[in-house]
């Protein structure tokens, strides 16, 4: 199993708030959180308990909820399992526990595994920005929703565009997808996890994940697929979710990410010049920055090309050398080594300031995107009078 880096601070409850707070904790609640984490982590009882010093027998009463934990104890814990202590005392968020059943040693796959790390990833991430929304030095916007049901394809490429339409951005390439979730009310953190991406809103807060694997466009892609689950709603409130599927619905979301990354339109005002051009959609593709299929794909709803000159070019994707010559070499960064949205990244140099977090937390919360010698000296942070 690949392992998966959260960047998580496993300290950041100190054993003095979690004192504060133990005697609301659900100790049951604790011991799935505990055994779901180990699990996904691949480690049985006994190679927790190695990594912990605490007994096999004492963790599996832990995990049955039937004994208590101390600050260290929990600290130690969270640490050998790469989460933080927050994530094991506080309850998942309502829509993931209702996703699927947890993970136990009967349904333990490789699958399974890879999911629900990608999920304590999401969820560490979501208590991120709701550390900094805590703080009062992160504002969000409420998340965008599409106000028409989606129960298509085509009516999930009419939100596409409702949404560019809303943002005043035509039928022109997105700079930057994560702006673009932003200004959405979605957080999005680009980092090192099994699978492509996954989202959730949970108290008013979309945040969503994409996975560092895959090229740029791969991740431009997850993002806009992310942002689809947020503007046409999730699949427990929406009539998508009655009628479909989960692979169809996946489809429909797909479309709506095909379409906000490359319109139809901006194909089809090109296709009525001429014959068919590969250079071109080449073109097209490296400007707009997706995916050689995703091009296609929507050149052949444009009805710029048939579905036999699809299945033709699809055999030849084309170069890198190609996809730069089309954009004159400049380089296309969105994505390729920024972690996080940028007015998150303001707040906790914000709060790094005005010394509401330490330099190490400053550096977790930028999952990657800097590291501790980037900071500047404890001198220049001092607030100006």
């Amino acid at each position: 199993m690949e392992a998966v880096n959260s960047c998580v601070d496993p300290f950041r409850t100190s054993v003095c708030d979690y004192r504060t707070m133990a005697d609301g904790v659900d100790w049951p609640i604790v011991g799935e959180q505990v055994r779901q984490a180990r699990l996904s982590a691949g480690l049985s009882q006994q190679d927790l308990a190695a990594r912990t010093g605490l007994d096999r027998t004492m963790l599996a009463k832990i995990e049955a909820g039937t004994r208590r934990l101390d600050g260290l104890e929990l600290a130690r814990v969270s640490r050998a399992l790469n989460v933080s202590m927050e994530y094991l005392i506080q309850p998942r968020p309502a829509v993931l526990s209702r996703r699927a059943a947890p993970l136990t040693e009967e349904t333990d796959t490789e699958a399974a595994r890879s999911s629900e790390r990608l999920e304590i990833v999401l969820v560490e991430w979501l208590r991120n920005v709701q550390q900094l929304l805590d703080l009062g030095i992160l504002r969000t916007r409420p998340p965008l929703r599409y106000p028409h049901a989606v129960t298509c394809e085509a009516d999930a490429r009419e939100a596409a565009r409702w949404l560019r339409q809303q943002f005043g951005l035509g039928d022109e390439p997105i700079g930057s997808i994560m702006d673009v979730c932003e200004r959405a009310g979605q957080w999005i953190l680009v980092t090192d996890l099994p699978g492509d991406g996954a989202s959730l809103v949970e108290g008013g807060i979309a945040a969503a994940v994409v996975s560092t694997k895959g090229d740029p466009g791969r991740r431009r892609a997850t993002a806009a697929h992310e942002l689809g689950h947020l503007i046409i709603g999730d699949e427990y409130s929406t009539d998508l979710g009655v009628s479909a599927s989960r692979a169809g619905r996946e489809a429909v979301i797909d479309a709506f990410a095909a379409e906000l990354l490359l319109p139809v339109q901006a194909i089809a005002a090109t296709g009525a010049n001429g014959s068919a051009s590969r250079d071109l959609l080449v073109g097209y593709a490296a400007r707009f920055r997706t995916s050689w299929v995703l091009a296609l794909r929507q050149a052949e709803l444009a009805g710029y090309i048939d579905a036999a000159t699809r299945k033709a070019w699809s055999q030849a994707r084309p170069t890198h050398v190609e996809f730069m010559e089309a954009l004159g070499w400049v380089p296309q960064p969105d994505l390729a080594s920024v972690r996080v949205p940028p007015a998150y990244a303001h707040a906790v140099m914000e709060a790094l300031r005005t010394s509401r977090i330490t330099r190490v937390r400053a550096v977790e919360l930028m999952h990657g995107q800097i590291v501790e010698a980037d900071l500047p000296g404890d001198d220049d942070l001092e607030i100006a009078p």
